[in-house]
């Protein structure tokens, strides 16, 4: 027999809860959240770059200096590359890795002015860096890039694998065999190629670190190839952790959301750019200084000398995986 004092006690909570459903909700809200060491800027321009895209070109500038960042020298005398170094997140890492006293290889494509504006940044935080132009597309381009940085700083310890192409598209039938290849041999191939080049000149406590996205962990059905290509830089994570776990050599992967980078206005629509990053929970772009710590915080053996294969989200959103 039912405990009648019981069943009321049900009955009486669900007229409370019922009494409560019936007032109208409570608005949401729509204004952005600022949860970091300063207040970071929500409103964009609708404005549309040339490809590959020169953070000197965008009318407003992505922040990356993170001045309210103190280093306190996790990195330091440690050889750093970090590919895709000239712009973007790349830049901001770059930045963050001089602060904590590493020298850093800056590879880039083709954006000199960009390039010689990160290095100058880098040289005001005390240590060195030295510029390489070419394409990660190439084997040869890569090797040379690891001889040039070991000639150059003694060692390499770090490399961060940055660069990226992207372009959306409709539909799949829309993306030609040639756009296919330049966003796989860029994405995820530039990867494989930069850390072959780079682990035999590895020792015991080096690092690589990956740039994954939000869109390898949940898709984009306008980057289809892009987000392909994301998917696969994280399983490429995990699978080549478990290779060099035994050599003493950690690889890692941050996965970004939407960051005001100039990947995405030399992508998007202008209007689409204007709406960039309001899908979030937190209803903003995020700023590449507010990524570029957790590729310090991954890269340092002070730090993560215990963490080897994970994918971290900063997307900006609670379910993120």
């Amino acid at each position: 027999m039912a405990d009648e004092p019981l069943v009321k006690k049900h009955r009486k909570i669900q007229r409370e809860q019922a009494g409560k459903d019936s007032k109208p909700a409570a608005k949401k809200s729509t204004a952005a959240v600022q949860a970091g060491a300063r207040r970071q800027p929500v409103q964009k321009s609708g404005e549309k770059l040339a490809k590959p895209g020169r953070e000197a070109d965008m009318k407003l500038q992505p922040r990356f200096m993170a001045p309210d960042y103190q280093g306190s020298r996790k990195l330091a005398g440690m050889s750093t590359i970090v590919t895709g170094g000239d712009s973007g997140i790349g830049r901001a890492v770059a930045v963050l890795f001089a602060r904590e006293g590493a020298d850093v290889a800056i590879v880039y494509l083709s954006s000199d002015e960009d390039a010689q504006e990160t290095k100058s940044r880098i040289e005001a935080e005390g240590t060195r860096c030295i510029l390489i132009k070419g394409d990660v597309r190439r084997s040869a381009f890569c090797e040379r890039a690891v001889e040039r940085t070991v000639k150059a700083f003694g060692k390499l310890d770090v490399l961060v694998n940055n660069a990226a192409f992207q372009m959306h598209a409709d539909q799949l039938e829309d993306i030609s065999d040639e756009r296919m290849d330049l966003t796989l041999q860029t994405n995820i191939g530039g990867y494989m190629r930069m850390a072959r080049a780079a682990l035999p000149h590895m020792k015991e406590g080096g690092s690589i670190v990956n740039t994954g996205s939000r869109t390898g962990l949940q898709g984009s059905k306008n980057l289809i190839d892009y987000s392909a290509t994301k998917g696969a830089i994280h399983a490429f994570t995990k699978a080549l952790a478990l290779n060099v776990i035994g050599r003493g050599i950690r690889v890692n992967c941050v996965a970004p959301g939407p960051v005001w980078t100039p990947l995405n206005p030399a992508d998007k629509p202008a209007a689409d750019v204007k709406k960039f990053g309001k899908e979030t929970d937190f209803k903003r772009v995020a700023q590449p200084e507010e990524l570029s710590p957790a590729y310090v915080f991954l890269a340092s053996p002070v730090c993560a000398g215990y963490i080897t294969g994970i994918v971290l989200p900063v997307t900006g959103s609670v379910a993120a995986i």
